[in-house]
């Protein structure tokens, strides 16, 4: 079971973490101009997004998210594309303005947020992903630093179907009810009536649940995924 939902997951960190890594390589090269970067350069990481997102796996949708000021001609950008239902993939275009787009800061949303304040992978939702597709997902994220900064996110989105397709056939050969859950407690795949898939499990703190190793908290069990942020929860 734990194999499975790292590997699972493992392969879409790592595009995630390709993208990041081409990111790096275009805002250094920006900054050794002695000029800010602009979203002409981050249109450099759209082969690499089309590429990834048209290989067979998980991704529904994925690119760089831009810390505000970060670019020297827009205050907030989204370099992100989509793959239809058609197979086509597709830039994503809103409207960022703040004078009249309540999409203007994503900077409260999990998937920013947490990548920014911890400095770590994250796995944000499931939730309805207003910002892009409307669709119930997950998006994983890590954070793009360049010279020590925080410069923005490179991020993927997951379709919740298309996940529990991969992870719920182990899971229901699982002993008893369980639940699959990210750092702030969100169910995100369950066979767990009491715990339906984004609704929240309280009690622990399942950001600092890291490692290999199952521990006990009062009647649960968590199995973490080492370096995936999802902590299995059962029976203790």
């Amino acid at each position: 079971m734990t194999d499975r939902v790292r590997d699972t997951l493992e392969r879409t960190f790592e595009a995630v973490a390709e993208t990041g890594a081409d990111a790096v390589a275009l805002l250094t090269a920006a900054a050794a101009s002695g000029r800010p970067p602009t979203t002409a350069d981050l249109a450099a990481l759209r082969p690499g997004s089309r590429t990834r997102l048209q290989q067979p796996g998980l991704l529904s949708g994925m690119g760089f998210v831009a810390a505000p000021g970060l670019l020297g001609d827009v205050p907030t950008w989204l370099e992100w594309w989509q793959s239809g239902a058609d197979g086509e993939v597709r830039p994503l275009l809103l409207d960022l303005d703040p004078a009249h787009s309540a999409r203007s800061d994503y900077t409260h949303w999990d998937w920013y947020a947490l990548a920014r304040d911890t400095g770590r992978r994250t796995v944000a939702g499931p939730y309805v992903d207003y910002l892009c597709s409307e669709e119930y997902a997950m998006t994983l994220s890590v954070p793009v630093t360049v010279g020590g900064r925080f410069t923005g996110v490179a991020a993927a989105d997951v379709y919740l179907p298309r996940f529990e397709a991969a992870v719920l056939p182990v899971m229901q050969r699982l002993p008893g009810p369980a639940c699959l859950v990210n750092a702030r407690g969100r169910v995100a795949v369950s066979t767990d009536a009491r715990r339906l898939g984004g609704s929240l499990v309280k009690g622990p703190d399942f950001g600092a649940v890291r490692g290999e190793r199952a521990v006990a908290h009062g009647a649960l069990r968590l199995t973490p995924y080492g370096g995936i942020p999802l902590v299995l929860v059962t029976a203790g």
